[in-house]
């Protein structure tokens, strides 16, 4: 929630959105270590706004780019202050890390989204979790890619909202590789849910990249709606299994 906060305020106008930007931005990067790396959303969202040619002039650096930046280096804060505290509490600014490691063998493998073995295609089992996570995480790599394909094809890619886009994908991807690379030594466990906050921002950005195509006919919109329903209905069955196994005492993520 702390994300989407960001990512709507960052690109709202005026000084109190920035100053709900900022909040939200220390609240993702305390709470979440991956939360530093998607407080570089606005960054990349100007780099696509104001264009690439930009870097070639340093002059302009600044007049450009320091609010983008400003606004990013204060979202950090949050992991700067959970690091300071960890450090005076424990004697270890990696706590987090080396809790990881200690207590669930997490051993960070940073090239495994590399890997074709990392990727498990067989559909889970239903009492099986980890198998889920593993399925997830294919699907994962199979929507970033074909989000790119849509906005990479000359037939289908539209330029509109283009710069707000491209700051969801970075950070949808930056979760995507962070989470798989700690728990691929895990046989993917816990990628299931993960990959939700994935799915959540491939989702917002898609709808926006839906929103510039002209209106449907209504068969189309039906079939559509229908599609979403049923998919819905799917969804919501599996997720009511979990809960029925997490209240009984089984680990479903």
């Amino acid at each position: 929630m702390a994300l989407l906060g960001f990512i709507y305020w960052s690109t709202a106008n005026g000084r109190s959105a920035k100053i709900w930007a900022a909040a939200h931005g220390i609240v993702m990067s305390a709470t979440r270590i991956v939360g530093i790396v998607c407080a570089a959303f606005p960054m990349v969202r100007w780099l696509f706004l104001k264009g690439w040619k930009g870097l070639r002039e340093p002059r302009a650096w600044f007049r450009q780019y320091a609010a983008a930046v400003a606004l990013m280096a204060v979202a950090m804060l949050g992991a700067l202050f959970f690091f300071i505290y960890c450090q005076v509490r424990w004697g270890n600014w990696n706590m987090y890390m080396l809790t990881q490691a200690a207590g669930w063998g997490i051993i960070p493998d940073y090239l495994a989204v590399l890997k074709p073995s990392s990727y498990r295609w067989l559909v889970p089992a239903l009492n099986n979790p980890t198998e889920a996570s593993q399925l997830s995480m294919t699907l994962g790599a199979v929507l970033l890619v074909g989000i790119a394909l849509c906005e990479l094809l000359p037939a289908v890619r539209r330029r509109a909202g283009l710069p707000i886009r491209a700051g969801i994908y970075f950070c949808a991807a930056a979760i995507y590789y962070l989470s798989v690379s700690g728990v691929a030594c895990v046989s993917m466990e816990s990628m299931l849910r993960y990959e939700f906050c994935v799915h959540v921002l491939i989702v917002l950005a898609f709808l926006n990249f839906l929103r510039q195509f002209r209106t449907l006919p209504m068969l189309v919109r039906a079939f559509g709606i229908a599609a979403v329903a049923l998919f819905s209905a799917a969804g919501l069955c599996v997720q009511g299994w979990y809960v029925w196994n997490f209240t009984r005492g089984n680990w479903v993520a």
